[in-house]
């Protein structure tokens, strides 16, 4: 591919768009997956008691599971789409990888979910109550299954494994499918987000809890779903921050780069401490060669060497120590990245050499070149990058949304923990009212909290669309960017509407209440 015949305003505007449809889609998801856990447990406390009123209160959320669950397919099916449409050079590249996990999803996790949902809905009066029971978690467990197989895909462009180039076609193949499906980062992040989902069904369903409280509606009815949507939220909330650790780790093993972002850490070194809170200017990118640390920094002693290499005194490198190379604890060594560039440019040119070889019929060069490109391709798409400041993501927003996501967490943990004290035997909920208050407003930050997530994962591995593999703008389509700033603002107006429906259909559902006649 040439690409000085693609059009430069194509590989911002489709970098936008799919962002676009990425942010709006995982507005639907997490609410998706964390109310499937809390209706699953109320229809199995119906279930188990046959109590009416638990019946009624399961409908009730999965009213609430149906309008999101709709919006989010709405907007994943555009996500899919768009790898074709603008990012076919990367489609080519290893479509032969990342297509397998959502081919899977497509036709075994989405076929069940859509499947069990209809008998959810539609067959309480037409199925056993352990036939409906089993459908309810059954839709659930496929809508996890789902973000399984998206997060494998994901997580192999974080830290691509299992594939083999081949210098034949152009592309990269399939070598274990083992190795991209339970990949250690593959792991992590689902487990992480998952979780994170759960942690907003809770929210979500503590929230609205809360309103009825505040409004002295439904008072039995806001009461048991607060303390189930409490007790699901506390324990996920823990869990989280043991995954958050984990994950931790992982991203100092295998995105260096990504880790000294987001602590803006520009100098590493042994004994690093983990930031609390810095100055760093949210509008530009710092001059992280010039500057030795963020003013105004207060950190934690010795826990960023802790959580990247589970010693307090390990070695962490910053943004500078990877791009001039350094050796870590282990003893392996890092190179400097004038010597990736340089090796990415020899697989480049031994790659072009080799296409002209099998043109000749020469298996000489076909031999030769081919051995220089399968020594030199793990650094392929460092010989596309022109200068350091490529490499080096919007350091800003990754310290930012990391400080979001991590403080929203503290903060859900004490929301909880205080909504299961007052719950307990002897304490009146409705007496707390600013607690009330906070579980509601809690609602648009857990939102935040998630977005900041995503933005910490996809930031942090800019320039790369595939790890050191290949630069987001060399997998872009080789289209007029006029055709993607026109679908842009269509699907922002179609995205926007959707969000504006389910909002309204949302408020006039959770105004009307649920039917539980004489509580």
């Amino acid at each position: 591919m040439n690409l000085l015949e693609i059009d430069a305003g194509m590989i911002d505007w489709s970098r936008a768009q799919f962002a676009l449809t990425a942010i709006y889609h995982w507005l639907f998801v997490p609410l998706t997956l964390g109310l499937a856990l809390v209706m699953g447990i109320m229809e199995t406390i119906y279930y188990r008691t046959g109590k009416e009123f638990w019946k009624q209160t399961a409908k009730f959320w999965q009213k609430l599971f149906g309008v999101n669950f709709a919006m989010g397919v709405a907007t994943g099916l555009i996500l899919e789409f768009e790898f074709g449409t603008n990012w076919s050079n990367y489609s080519w590249f290893v479509g032969d990888i990342f297509g397998a996990p959502l081919a899977i999803e497509g036709i075994v996790a989405f076929f069940m979910e859509s499947t069990f949902v209809a008998v959810m809905f539609f067959g309480w009066k037409k199925v056993s109550k352990g036939f409906h029971l089993t459908a309810t978690w059954l839709t659930g467990l496929g809508a996890t299954i789902s973000a399984w197989w998206i997060l494998v895909a994901n997580s192999w462009m974080q830290h691509p494994v299992g594939q083999e180039f081949n210098p034949e076609t152009v592309r990269n193949e399939m070598v274990s499918f083992s190795d991209v499906a339970l990949s250690p980062v593959a792991i992590d992040k689902f487990i992480h987000t998952v979780l994170s989902a759960w942690v907003l069904g809770a929210i979500f369903v503590a929230g609205v809890s809360a309103w009825y409280l505040l409004k002295k509606r439904h008072l039995n009815f806001a009461r048991s779903s607060l303390k189930i949507s409490a007790i699901v939220g506390f324990a996920s909330s823990l869990l989280i921050a043991v995954s958050g650790d984990h994950s931790a780790y992982t991203v100092a093993q295998t995105q260096p780069m990504k880790l000294a972002a987001m602590e803006a850490l520009y100098d590493g070194g042994n004994d690093q401490g983990l930031t609390i809170v810095a100055a760093v200017n949210p509008f530009a990118q710092p001059d992280y060669a010039n500057e030795k640390e963020p003013g105004m920094k207060i950190a934690i002693p010795n826990l960023l060497s802790f959580l990247a290499t589970h010693d307090f005194h390990g070695f962490v490198p910053g943004v500078n120590d990877i791009i001039r190379g350094y050796t870590k604890d282990d003893g392996t060594v890092e190179l400097p990245l004038d010597e990736k560039i340089h090796r990415g440019q020899a697989a480049i040119t031994a790659l072009h050499n080799y296409r002209l070889g099998k043109q000749n019929g020469d298996e000489t060069v076909m031999r030769e070149e081919g051995a220089i490109l399968k020594e030199n391709m793990a650094y392929f798409g460092y010989g596309y990058i022109k200068d350091a400041d490529q490499i080096v993501p919007y350091i800003p927003v990754c310290f930012y949304a990391f400080r979001i996501m991590v403080g929203g967490g503290c903060l859900f943990i004490l929301l909880f923990a205080l909504i299961l004290f007052y719950l307990r035997k002897g304490k009146d909920i409705l007496r707390p009212r600013w607690l009330l208050h906070a579980a509601f407003w809690c609602i648009p930050l857990a939102y935040i909290v998630s977005e900041c997530g995503w933005l910490v994962a996809e930031f942090g591995r800019q320039p790369w669309t595939i790890q050191d593999m290949l630069p987001t703008w060399v997998g872009v389509s080789d289209l007029q960017s006029s055709s993607v700033v026109t679908t842009f603002f269509l699907f922002l107006i179609l995205f926007t509407t959707l969000l504006i429906v389910e909002f309204n259909i949302l408020r006039k559902q959770i105004k009307k209440g649920p039917d539980l006649g004489e509580e």
